[in-house]
Protein backbone atom coordinates (compact mmCIF):
# COMPACT_ATOMS: atom_id res chain seq x y z
CA UNK A 1 0.00 0.00 0.00
CA UNK A 2 2.61 2.46 0.90
CA UNK A 3 4.51 1.74 -2.65
CA UNK A 4 1.57 2.71 -4.46
CA UNK A 5 0.58 5.68 -2.12
CA UNK A 6 4.42 6.80 -3.00
CA UNK A 7 4.18 6.65 -6.29
CA UNK A 8 0.91 8.60 -6.65
CA UNK A 9 2.40 11.24 -4.64
CA UNK A 10 5.69 11.24 -6.71
CA UNK A 11 3.38 11.29 -10.23
CA UNK A 12 1.91 14.43 -8.53
CA UNK A 13 5.05 16.04 -7.56
CA UNK A 14 6.76 15.82 -10.73
CA UNK A 15 3.42 17.37 -12.45
CA UNK A 16 3.08 20.06 -9.86
CA UNK A 17 6.09 20.91 -7.25
CA UNK A 18 9.14 19.47 -6.63
CA UNK A 19 10.33 21.02 -3.70
CA UNK A 20 8.28 19.13 -1.36
CA UNK A 21 10.77 16.14 -2.98
CA UNK A 22 13.30 18.32 -1.46
CA UNK A 23 11.90 18.35 1.98
CA UNK A 24 11.47 14.58 1.60
CA UNK A 25 14.82 13.84 0.16
CA UNK A 26 16.63 16.40 2.84
CA UNK A 27 15.43 13.95 5.24
CA UNK A 28 16.20 10.36 4.36
CA UNK A 29 19.57 11.82 2.92
CA UNK A 30 19.91 13.06 6.69
CA UNK A 31 18.97 9.72 7.97
CA UNK A 32 21.54 8.18 5.95
CA UNK A 33 24.46 10.36 6.69
CA UNK A 34 23.99 9.82 10.35
CA UNK A 35 23.67 6.14 10.14
CA UNK A 36 27.03 6.18 8.03
CA UNK A 37 28.21 8.81 10.60
CA UNK A 38 27.20 6.16 13.64
CA UNK A 39 28.76 3.11 12.01
CA UNK A 40 32.20 4.61 10.82
CA UNK A 41 33.06 7.34 13.74
CA UNK A 42 33.86 6.61 17.58
CA UNK A 43 34.44 9.95 18.73
CA UNK A 44 32.35 12.18 20.74
CA UNK A 45 28.95 13.14 20.30
CA UNK A 46 29.41 16.36 19.69
CA UNK A 47 31.46 15.19 16.56
CA UNK A 48 29.00 13.06 14.77
CA UNK A 49 26.92 16.07 14.71
CA UNK A 50 29.97 17.90 12.69
CA UNK A 51 30.97 14.88 10.52
CA UNK A 52 27.28 14.62 9.63
CA UNK A 53 26.61 18.54 9.37
CA UNK A 54 30.18 18.79 6.73
CA UNK A 55 27.97 16.08 4.62
CA UNK A 56 24.44 17.47 4.64
CA UNK A 57 25.57 21.16 4.13
CA UNK A 58 25.15 22.83 0.42
CA UNK A 59 27.96 23.23 -1.00
CA UNK A 60 29.29 19.76 -0.30
CA UNK A 61 25.89 18.68 -1.80
CA UNK A 62 26.23 20.67 -4.76
CA UNK A 63 29.93 19.09 -5.17
CA UNK A 64 28.31 15.51 -5.14
CA UNK A 65 25.62 16.18 -7.14
CA UNK A 66 28.07 17.19 -9.93
CA UNK A 67 30.17 14.29 -9.50
CA UNK A 68 27.45 12.05 -9.61
CA UNK A 69 25.71 13.50 -12.70
CA UNK A 70 27.60 10.87 -15.14
CA UNK A 71 26.31 8.53 -13.51
CA UNK A 72 22.61 9.32 -13.79
CA UNK A 73 20.18 8.45 -16.34
CA UNK A 74 18.06 10.33 -18.31
CA UNK A 75 14.87 10.43 -16.14
CA UNK A 76 17.69 11.20 -13.35
CA UNK A 77 19.58 14.16 -15.15
CA UNK A 78 15.67 15.36 -16.20
CA UNK A 79 14.70 15.65 -12.44
CA UNK A 80 18.23 17.35 -11.55
CA UNK A 81 17.70 19.73 -14.51
CA UNK A 82 14.27 20.83 -13.27
CA UNK A 83 15.47 20.83 -9.73
CA UNK A 84 18.36 23.36 -10.48
CA UNK A 85 15.57 25.51 -11.81
CA UNK A 86 13.28 25.65 -9.11
CA UNK A 87 12.88 28.72 -7.18
CA UNK A 88 12.94 27.97 -3.60
CA UNK A 89 12.16 31.07 -1.00
CA UNK A 90 15.01 30.06 1.51
CA UNK A 91 19.27 30.17 0.75
CA UNK A 92 21.30 28.23 2.59
CA UNK A 93 23.26 30.85 4.66
CA UNK A 94 27.40 29.75 3.87
CA UNK A 95 26.44 28.95 0.43
CA UNK A 96 26.15 30.67 -3.17
CA UNK A 97 23.00 30.51 -5.08
CA UNK A 98 24.77 28.28 -7.44
CA UNK A 99 25.80 25.67 -4.26
CA UNK A 100 22.13 25.85 -3.03
CA UNK A 101 20.53 25.49 -6.72
CA UNK A 102 22.93 22.18 -6.86
CA UNK A 103 21.84 21.68 -3.10
CA UNK A 104 18.01 21.55 -3.94
CA UNK A 105 18.40 19.74 -7.23
CA UNK A 106 20.62 17.42 -4.99
CA UNK A 107 17.90 16.54 -2.85
CA UNK A 108 15.07 16.66 -5.17
CA UNK A 109 16.87 13.39 -7.16
CA UNK A 110 17.07 11.82 -3.62
CA UNK A 111 13.47 12.49 -2.38
CA UNK A 112 12.54 11.18 -6.29
CA UNK A 113 14.88 7.87 -5.72
CA UNK A 114 13.08 7.04 -2.69
CA UNK A 115 9.59 7.45 -3.50
CA UNK A 116 10.12 5.53 -7.19
CA UNK A 117 11.01 2.47 -4.72
CA UNK A 118 13.57 1.09 -6.74
CA UNK A 119 15.69 0.01 -3.37
CA UNK A 120 18.68 -1.19 -5.55
CA UNK A 121 19.04 2.21 -7.46
CA UNK A 122 18.52 4.54 -4.44
CA UNK A 123 21.08 2.63 -2.76
CA UNK A 124 23.46 3.01 -5.51
CA UNK A 125 23.21 6.66 -5.75
CA UNK A 126 23.72 7.33 -2.04
CA UNK A 127 26.84 4.86 -1.82
CA UNK A 128 27.94 6.39 -4.94
CA UNK A 129 27.60 10.14 -2.26
CA UNK A 130 29.67 8.24 0.28
CA UNK A 131 32.67 7.67 -1.89
CA UNK A 132 32.63 10.78 -3.15
CA UNK A 133 32.43 12.06 0.30
CA UNK A 134 35.48 9.67 1.05
CA UNK A 135 37.64 10.96 -1.71
CA UNK A 136 37.21 14.77 -1.03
Amino acid sequence: MIIKENNILLENLIKTNLLPLAFIGDGVHTLFVREFVAKKINDKMGNYHNHAAYFCKANTQANMLKKLMPFLDEDELDIVRRGRNVKAKHHAKNASSSDYSYATAFEILIGYLYLKGNQNRFDEILNLSIQIFNQN
